[in-house]
């Protein structure tokens, strides 16, 4: 079963390290090029593993409480397949982040 007020974001260990030196998880370069921090719900994870993070190691899955967001950053926009992806247009203040989990490189 999964939480419906959670979403995901996938990250290398080393912009999660700076995130928690900045105080504040800008992004990936990803997402400051277009603008907001892509993330996943819980149905999209292993797509967006599959599609965006094949071959790269070390990574972590971030499981964050969108109460914890500000509400009129966050949305949910069409994208791949046609289905809506949460998109957060700032910050990600860690304290939002409920758990990290470090993703198996063997996958």
């Amino acid at each position: 079963m999964f939480e419906v007020d959670v979403i995901y974001k996938i990250c290398p260990k080393d912009e999660w390290e700076n995130a928690g030196n900045l105080g504040v998880y800008k992004g990936s370069q990803d997402d400051l090029r277009d603008g907001f921090i892509h993330f996943s719900s819980f149905d999209q994870v292993l797509g967006t593993l599959d599609k965006h993070f094949v071959g790269q190691k070390d990574l972590l899955l971030l499981k964050v409480s969108m109460e914890q967001l500000d509400p009129a950053q966050l949305k949910w926009e069409t994208s791949r397949n046609d289905e809506k992806f949460p998109h957060l247009y700032g910050d990600l203040n860690l304290d939002a982040v409920i758990n990290v989990v470090e993703i198996a490189d063997e996958r």
